[in-house]
């Protein structure tokens, strides 16, 4: 049975009874069989028994949590099955070693840059990005480096604005809370992304904690952080342009009393719609010459990273080819 993403966007208790999970609030009780889970994105008040976490932990699901406003607040992980010393060792490494982080970290803005052009490029947008991405081989600092990606994507909502309507005009991009409806709705794809990396991970034999770009005293899972920034131009950048220019999300989607600055239920309910489509939405992979599903090209990332922690093939971030 090929195991899916579920969401569940009301308020409930997650009970088990054998190896089927039930959710059950006071209109429903549904069946959700353990073994087509892949991961669960929680955004009503969730209640878990201590025989739900065993059962999860058992199978390797994750749960992320979301508060009612879409931002993410944190992941039930499970105990890791695919423990390796030589390749915590080796992430540690290339933390400590500040030539190495650097080098890493730039790697993920290149893939950012790289990812952020094609989708300007495909809108036949204006843009600098590649004097940007020219003054990422100077960089000598994190700090550097971040401000360099800072300076991209400032550049580059600038230029979506040109393509989108009025309403959803990007403006300034605001995140705690977004200001409008077009950053309500980056904010709330960033956060799925940014979870639906953390699965990927965990079935990989990286460290989530151990980041390059980001530090890993920020967030629990910073390395998250490190690889959405190659992602979120064509995962989540690219299916938000989409919705728009469609006319498949509207104003009515959004919370009035809060200025429209977040998604209602209905609104939510069409945007991971659309975002489960894009995962699974397969592209031309050059290197091995078949179509992958993007999430499949995000769990393939996590292993180019293990073989160049391993030194064994240099890593070169996915750059989309449309």
């Amino acid at each position: 049975m090929t195991r899916k993403n579920y969401y569940i966007l009301k308020d409930g208790i997650l009970r088990r009874r054998e190896n089927t999970l039930y959710f059950v609030n006071k209109d429903e009780k549904r069946p959700i069989p353990v073994h087509s889970i892949y991961s669960i994105y929680a955004y009503g008040s969730l209640n878990i028994s201590s025989q739900v976490i065993n059962l999860l932990s058992r199978e390797g699901i994750t749960i992320h949590f979301f508060n009612r406003y879409g931002f993410y607040l944190g992941s039930f992980y499970p105990r890791e099955t695919l423990l390796s010393g030589d390749i915590i060792i080796r992430q540690a490494e290339h933390f400590i070693d500040l030539q190495k982080r650097i080098r890493l970290a730039i790697k993920f803005v290149e893939g950012a840059l790289l990812n952020m052009k094609r989708v300007l490029s495909y809108y036949e947008l204006e843009n600098r990005i590649d004097v940007l991405s020219n003054d990422l081989n100077s960089c000598e600092t994190i700090t550097e480096v971040m401000n360099i990606e800072g300076r991209a994507r400032l550049e580059y909502y600038r230029s979506l604005d040109n393509i989108l309507p009025d309403e959803f005009k990007i403006g300034e991009r605001t995140r705690r809370p977004p200001q409008n409806m077009t950053n309500a709705l980056l904010s709330f794809g960033n956060s799925l992304l940014y979870s639906t990396i953390i699965s990927e991970i965990y079935n990989t034999q990286l460290n989530p904690t151990i980041s390059y770009l980001h530090e890993p005293f920020e967030r629990r899972y910073s390395l998250s952080l490190d690889i959405s920034e190659i992602f979120k131009p064509i995962i989540v950048d690219r299916m938000v342009i989409s919705i728009i220019r469609r006319n498949m999300i509207k104003k009515s989607d959004f919370e009035e009393d809060i200025n429209y600055s977040l998604l209602n239920d209905i609104g939510k309910r069409k945007f991971l719609v659309e975002y489960d489509k894009r995962l699974k939405k397969t592209v031309k992979h050059r290197k091995i010459g078949r179509k992958v599903s993007y999430k499949r090209l995000i769990r393939m990332e996590c292993y180019k990273l293990i073989k160049h922690l391993l030194g064994r093939e240099e890593y070169i971030p996915y750059a989309s080819d449309w």
